[in-house]
């Protein structure tokens, strides 16, 4: 058995002792830490938080050298005892991090916890020296008060815990099933009507898979004063940081159903069917695979479809959330230069950071849209018998219960098999393609009586100019530009900040200016790194960013209203 410590003394230097034992089974030992993390596809480079690295045996200290940044070797006896301490530092509070304060121990392992390598199967115990009032939530089995248990590494690297005196707790139960609700941090729980919607939205998806993969689940919502909006899966739990609490049940409460649903859908897509490259995760580099939009895509969609189909959304909050994914990609030119596949393989590379403008898809809003496509698709060419979902059911039942990953072509023979040749275009065309999705779009919204429509942004700059600003110091800062638009012909760029118009000082009153300036000839004077410009517009008489949004068809045919009541169940 592999044992853990942690020691929490001195919060408010926010650094966590931690010991780790175990028996040397040869002469030499590789010891790793993580180096990404799951549910976020990019290397998390974690030892930067580590110092204080080293390695005991019979209280005498032993050598390590370390050989690349995030692993050490050491030399060891066969048979012999070895303790590794360390200090790490644990200031970041997210829905993936590690985090430590005065009223809270807050561990994703994988971020802190070092393994031996050859040793990632044997059992972990994990004790925490905490105050004897904190509480543990924790997916872990919990063998003694404040003594984690693991089957294995993986198991441990995936659970999540929080240790508190201050966790709220209630739980509801579905199909046997114990779905505990967590909270940490400044809130008001209305823990009833939680119990009510998350009950429906869990009754939904376990409806389609069958069955769920573990015996109990853990929501845990870390709570800050703060907005914020943040949810990574776990083995069988999801961290979900929200904010502030006092909004929680008021006009943020659409966005913790979204991503509470969001978060269990993964428990079966992600956390159970997984791409074969991640199957297991190799927890030393980057784990390549061009199915993000399986993994993220189809979770996106499908977490807030749940919420309508089992009635905790309406129809409308639902298109609200599907108009979001629209706005998303209709405003990102990159649509026409990368294909999901690309996209996907590529997150390790910049997924979660603005990027280069116009760069790069979603794998969560591109593969939003295109599952939406291949669903609609799919019941039109089985008149209304099969759909996404048989898809996502076979991939659990013949994949992961088979213990296997999922290749891409898996995926698409699935479809096939259940759709025939009909959705093949899309593997070619968009998937692995820049082809416009508009008209594929309009086409699957038709078939179950939806329609798309489009009108310019009230936004005068972003509608007739094509650039849109945010409130800078002195003036308006460029954050975007439509390709073609005046703005761009005027050669506006990014990260310039407009003070004038026409002579007249607009400060933030710019799109006020521009209007008013509608029929003249447009003079932009400019900040671009400390420097004054004079930028002039050129006339171009068409809209550039447009609102989007769906609406249902008032006067459906009799197979709008088939497909469209299939899709909704």
């Amino acid at each position: 058995m592999i044992q853990y410590t942690f020691r929490c003394k001195n919060p408010q230097q926010q650094y966590i002792d931690i010991e780790v034992r175990f028996k040397a089974v040869s002469e030499h030992h590789e010891i790793q830490l993580p180096a990404w993390r799951p549910g976020r596809y990019e290397l998390g480079n974690f030892a930067k938080n580590v110092r204080c690295f080293k390695v005991f045996s019979e209280g005498k200290t032993v050598g390590t050298s370390k050989i690349t940044k995030d692993r050490w070797q050491i030399t060891t006896e066969k048979g012999k005892e070895y303790v590794v301490n360390y200090q790490y530092y644990a200031v970041d509070l997210n829905a993936g991090s590690t985090y430590f304060t005065i009223d809270q121990l807050y561990v994703n392992p994988v971020n802190c916890c070092i393994y031996v390598e050859g040793m990632t199967e044997l059992p972990c115990s994990v004790k925490l020296d905490v105050p004897e009032n904190y509480q543990i939530a924790s997916g872990l089995k919990q063998t003694e008060r404040h003594t984690l248990y693991a089957k294995n590494f993986e198991e441990l690297a995936d659970s999540p815990w929080i240790a508190s005196a201050a966790l709220k707790h209630d739980f509801y139960e579905v199909s046997d099933v114990r779905f505990n609700l967590w909270f940490q941090g400044e809130c008001q729980p209305d823990f009833e009507l939680l119990k009510s919607d998350f009950s429906k939205f869990t009754q939904k998806q376990l409806e389609k898979f069958g069955e769920f993969p573990f015996e109990e689940y853990h929501f845990f919502f870390q709570i800050v004063p703060f907005r914020a909006y943040h949810g990574v899966e776990h083995l069988n739990s999801t961290v979900i940081l929200l904010g502030p609490g006092y909004d929680l049940f008021r006009s943020f409460y659409s966005e913790l159903l979204g991503v509470s649903s969001h978060e269990l859908y993964h428990a079966w897509n992600v956390k159970s069917i997984r791409p074969v490259e991640m199957f297991p995760y190799d927890y030393t580099k980057e784990n390549y695979s061009e199915l993000g939009y399986l993994c993220e895509g189809v979770t996106t969609y499908m977490g807030d479809l749940m919420l309508y189909r089992s009635g905790v959304f309406s129809l409308g909050d639902y298109l609200k959330e599907f108009d979001n994914q629209l706005q998303k990609h209709f405003d990102n030119f990159a649509r026409f230069t990368m294909s999901i596949a690309e996209a996907s393989f590529d997150t390790w590379l910049d997924g979660y950071v603005p990027g280069a403008p116009n760069r790069k898809v979603s794998i969560y809003t591109e593969g939003c849209l295109l599952a939406f496509v291949v669903d609609v698709l799919m019941l039109k060419h089985t008149n209304g018998k099969h759909r996404l979902d048989d898809v996502m059911k076979r991939l659990y039942y013949d994949f992961y219960l088979q213990g296997k990953g999922v290749r891409e072509e898996d995926f698409w023979s699935l479809i096939r098999n259940f759709a025939g040749n009909h959705l093949d275009f899309l593997y070619t065309d968009f998937y692995h393609g820049t082809k416009n999705f508009e008209s594929i779009i309009v086409d699957a919204l038709e078939e179950i009586g939806l329609e798309l429509e489009h009108v310019p942004l009230a936004n005068y700059s972003a509608s007739k100019l094509g650039f849109k600003s945010t409130a800078g110091q002195t003036g308006m800062v460029v954050k975007s530009i439509y390709p073609g638009s005046p703005a761009d012909l005027g050669q506006l760029m990014p990260e310039d900040e407009i003070i004038g118009v026409n002579g007249i000082f607009s400060q933030q009153q710019l799109d006020e200016w521009l209007q008013y300036f509608d029929n003249d000839s447009k003079r932009l004077t400019v900040i671009r790194r400390k420097e004054l410009i004079e930028l002039t517009l050129p006339e171009v008489n068409r809209f550039f960013y447009l609102n989007y949004r769906v609406k249902e068809l008032s006067d459906k045919n009799h197979q709008q209203q088939k497909l469209f009541k299939s899709w909704s169940m």
